[in-house]
């Protein structure tokens, strides 16, 4: 498996099947799509994307789709993520991190609070966790990155 935040111990029984438990595709592309929704308009981590951010919306929803059990067609088409190294052309500090993080748990919580989205709280933990433990594996600049509990 790919890199393993600290989260995915506390759920690797659950891991394989939350994608079909979230609903499927779909709620991975609503997911991302509220990310880059509020990224667009973001002074921060705007200027750090293309001016297309289709590409890159397609990536993180095949990602996410993979890593939640859903095909594995971001490793048919990119391969390894190699998560890390794929980020070091960006400078990625705590407060990019920190607004990144807000920009995905605001549009995970914007679906989670939905209608008609049998949605565990359990689940709601495992992808919180997920997205915080990662997106603090990623920062590479101005500290540690790796989160110490």
């Amino acid at each position: 498996m790919w890199h393993t935040p600290e989260s995915f111990g506390k759920h690797w029984l659950t891991m394989t099947s939350i994608y079909e438990r979230l609903g499927g595709e779909e709620f991975f592309i609503e997911l991302v799509r509220g990310f880059y929704s509020r990224v667009s308009d973001d002074p921060v981590l705007r200027p750090m994307y293309p001016s297309d951010l289709g590409p890159a919306e397609r990536r993180l929803r095949l990602f996410l789709v993979q890593y939640f059990g859903g095909p594995n067609t971001y490793d048919q088409e990119r391969g390894h993520p190699r998560l890390r190294l794929r980020h070091m052309d960006f400078v990625i500090d705590q407060r990019a991190r920190d607004i990144w993080l807000s920009h995905m748990l605001a549009s995970l919580d914007d679906l989670l609070s939905g209608e008609g989205r049998p949605t565990s709280a359990e689940d709601a933990e495992i992808l919180r966790d997920y997205l915080r433990d990662t997106s603090q594996f990623l920062v590479n600049h101005g500290g540690l990155s790796i989160l110490q509990r």
